[in-house]
């Protein structure tokens, strides 16, 4: 089974591929990795080296890997930050091509647009392009609560506001919608929260919300609920899945006191989670 990763390089830290390459093959998947910049460190520090990598670069490796007669058995497309809207149209059409390839393939888009700390941290013109033409391609979307407001062009304060914004979103392209760092009044300050959204209905995961800054966990998330859900087709099952190894990971991170999250030094919170939450339907 493999996995098209395209997304951010960064050399110090797991954000990007360094947080969902890693995951993924231990979950058992082959990853063909694709990176869209290449960066000393993520950009939530004072600073940060390194580049934007060229798209016809990023499209020549696309390209060559289409080369290899391999696409067919790809069996989804995993996008999470790209850096600039040329990047953003070459991965598009990198999907085009799987999907063309293997019918059966999925895209699953992070769209990593910006956070409610520090609201938006991509060019405008990006996170249009988004909202304008990436949701179209997704099969599976997997905004942070910023981002689905920006999404759906509304604040969304309760579950029932959550509701209304994944549903319009659904009917736009994705099957699944898993949104992350959901805030809403239902919600209590100390957890955390992550909603799945499908035609079918939404469930919710609440999680003990742990004393850390873990830059990277959405990247991590969004790899394992495409794993979880390529494995099951149930967005509840693998929400409940996701919600356990994120938590576990963070929890090892933070019991190091670790600056960046140590995915290898946890990976067995990835196949096996030391603790599972009760995933509720909650529309």
């Amino acid at each position: 089974m493999a996995i098209l990763s395209i997304q951010s390089a960064v050399a110090y830290g797991s954000v990007g591929n360094a947080a969902a390459v890693f995951p993924l093959q231990r979950l058992g998947f082959e990853v063909w990795r694709v990176d869209t910049v290449l960066f000393s460190n993520h950009t939530g520090y004072d600073a940060w080296r390194g580049t934007v990598l060229d798209p016809e670069l990023v499209g020549e490796i696309l390209r060559g890997i289409e080369e290899r007669g391999v696409l067919p058995g790809c069996e989804a497309v995993l996008s999470g930050y790209l850096g600039s809207l040329e990047l953003g149209r070459v991965v598009l059409d990198g999907v085009a091509r799987v999907k063309r390839a293997n019918s059966g393939a999925l895209y699953c888009c992070d769209p990593v647009l910006g956070d409610a700390d520090r609201g938006l941290f991509v060019k405008p013109e990006l996170a249009e392009f988004f909202r304008a033409e990436a949701l179209g391609f997704a099969d599976i979307l997997t905004p942070n609560h910023f981002e689905l407001e920006k999404f759906a062009a509304s604040r969304v304060s309760t579950l029932g506001a959550a509701k209304a914004a994944c549903g319009s979103l659904l009917t736009r392209g994705p099957r699944a919608i898993l949104v992350t760092s959901l805030d809403v009044t239902e919600v209590a300050k100390g957890s955390a929260a992550m909603l799945a959204a499908t035609p079918e209905g939404g469930w919710l995961v609440r999680t003990p919300r742990l004393p850390i800054v873990a830059n990277g966990a959405g990247d991590l998330t969004a790899a394992l609920f495409l794993a979880h859900y390529l494995k099951t087709r149930d967005a509840a099952a693998a929400l409940g899945e996701t919600a356990a190894a994120v938590h576990g990971v963070i929890a090892e991170t933070a019991r190091l006191e670790a600056a960046e999250l140590q995915i290898v030094a946890a990976q067995e919170a990835l196949a096996t989670p030391p603790q599972r939450f009760s995933v509720e339907r909650v529309f």
